[in-house]
């Protein structure tokens, strides 16, 4: 009679959304398409640079090189049409974010503490969920909702307290985000309660 009762709501409760997928990141001499892509560059055992979007690669000679640029640059010519710098990186020291495959589901591992990775290659961490992120906003935030992750999302908020309630964040989309950095044209955000956003 003394046994505890289950909790109804362990693992994976009925009102929150699975995880988004994590970002896998695979070198750039895989064949796979680079224009627009998230990269980061630099060089094993030295350290990595992100924020940064590639376009197609160029060979020059028997080299191949990735033209890349600060991601705010990126969307300003994709936005204004307009052309901007993109220096040539050697293709070897480019890797590229993708979206990797999702991970089974069960109990998600988050280790407290110092994380060790190798310095072969650049590291991500798994989706953490916004309530447990320690502060949001300019963070890149993906929003699942039924299932369907909508990613290329910015906070513009922390977490507050919403007119029904939720606690929620502001998110707007990430061309608006850098728009209000190059224009001062503030961005329209929506308003999206914490249980279905992830920090990615």
């Amino acid at each position: 009679m003394n046994e505890p009762v289950p909790d109804p709501f362990a693992d994976q409760p009925d009102w929150a959304p699975r995880p988004p997928r994590p970002i896998a990141i695979v070198p750039a001499t895989d064949r796979v398409e680079l224009r627009g892509r998230r990269v980061l560059v630099g060089l094993p055992g030295l350290g990595w640079r992100g924020d940064l979007r590639a376009d197609e690669r160029v060979v020059q000679g028997s080299r191949t090189y990735v033209p890349v640029i600060p991601e705010h640059e990126w969307y300003r010519a994709e936005s204004d049409q307009v052309e901007v710098f993109a220096p040539l990186v050697p293709v070897e020291r480019v890797w590229v974010e993708t979206v990797g495959a999702r991970r089974p589901d069960g109990p998600v591992d988050r280790e407290a503490g110092i994380r060790l990775v190798s310095l072969d290659a650049p590291a991500h961490r798994a989706p953490t969920p916004v309530f447990e992120a320690d502060a949001v906003t300019g963070r890149r935030v993906v929003h699942v909702s039924e299932s369907v992750e909508h990613r290329d999302l910015r906070a513009v908020t922390e977490t507050y307290s919403g007119a029904d309630g939720d606690i929620c964040v502001r998110v707007t989309p990430e061309v608006e985000w850098y728009r209000w950095a190059w224009r001062g044209q503030s961005p329209t955000t929506l308003e999206i309660p914490v249980h279905l956003l992830w920090v990615e």
